[in-house]
């Protein structure tokens, strides 16, 4: 079994071999630049590692794997665009750099290419995995949207959060590790637990990920640190927050919330006090802990022995005490 960094470093390199024209450049030099800017390639290398637990041989779907990364970037060029996000990954946005027609017409094209890039599959698994696919792009954008619509709603539910990042977030890494498994001709009740796993492992890597907006460090977090509080949105944090016993402290984040004229740092300042008051951040921890439970529970039912899944069980633990 091969480790996360070597499956990384081989997205890596196939993503610096993709070739593409050279005109019109306004197209496709965002492209390049996006795709330069690094992250974790979590979700091709869960394809892989998800692969090659089954026993099979994951660099004949390497390109799959690389249709899943290519997919994921363009919906983060245009998460920024929607949530006029200045920086990605310490850099600046594609968005920002050029602008938004740019930004959303380069990521149309990315789309494209990651379809062509998951259709590079075994004909016999060709329906399944493509059926897949479009589910999770399609159930992507139901989460954006939703994410959107939360934006300009006075209340919104935990339990409607959740399923808000599931479809967002989540279901593309169920995806990614159930088509794995599916190209690896595991039994459908083993993809369906690698899916299951994927998919409460990705809402315990939002709500993570969520946490970090305001108490991860920003040169290690890649964007600017109580981003979430500026633009009001409606996280893990801010959904306890407000749903808190204490109507005082509620008040006044609510205050907080419709205040249009505080200067940011003071802003994320104050919200950031009330939450130390409430215990936010352990509210927070602890619905991360639950879905992490609940992903390791699925992932321990698969039939595979369990010297084959401790590097991928590795991966799941390293993802919730990351600080970027």
């Amino acid at each position: 079994m091969h480790s996360p960094k070597y499956f990384q470093e081989r997205i890596g390199e196939e993503l610096a071999g993709l070739s593409f024209p050279s005109t019109p450049s306004e197209l496709y030099e965002p492209i390049r630049y996006m795709m330069s800017l690094g992250g974790k390639r979590i979700r091709p290398a869960l394809v892989l590692m998800s692969n090659e637990l089954f026993g099979s041989d994951p660099e004949k779907i390497i390109k799959v794997a690389l249709g899943l990364e290519v997919f994921h970037n363009f919906t983060l060029m245009h998460d920024d665009i929607m949530d006029r996000a200045p920086l990605r990954r310490n850099k600046s946005t594609v968005h920002t750099k050029w602008n938004p027609n740019i930004a959303i017409l380069s990521g149309d094209t990315m789309f494209v290419m990651s379809c062509q890039l998951v259709m590079n599959t075994d004909p016999k698994y060709s329906q399944e995995v493509l059926s897949l696919f479009f589910k999770t792009a399609t159930q992507v954008c139901e989460g954006q949207q939703l994410d959107m619509n939360f934006e300009s709603r006075g209340e919104v539910s935990i339990n409607e959060y959740i399923e808000m990042i599931s479809l967002k977030t989540a279901v593309l890494l169920g995806c990614s590790l159930k088509i794995g498994a599916i190209l690896a001709g595991a039994k459908s009740d083993d993809t369906e637990l690698m899916y299951s796993f994927g998919k409460n492992l990705g809402i315990a890597f939002q709500l993570h990920d969520d946490i970090l907006d305001l108490y991860g460090e920003a040169e290690k977090f890649g964007k600017q640190v109580g981003g979430d509080i500026l633009s009001n949105k409606k996280t893990i944090l801010l959904l306890l927050a407000l749903s808190h016993e204490n109507k005082q402290e509620v008040d006044k984040l609510k205050v907080l919330i419709n205040n249009s004229v505080l200067e940011p740092e003071k802003k994320i300042v104050a919200v950031h006090e009330i939450f130390e008051r409430l215990e936010i951040r352990k509210k927070a921890e602890q619905e991360m802990e639950k879905y992490f439970k609940l992903a390791l529970h699925s992932f321990q039912k698969v039939k595979v022995e369990d010297s084959r899944k401790e590097i991928l069980s590795n991966l799941a633990e390293r993802l919730m005490v990351r600080e970027s």
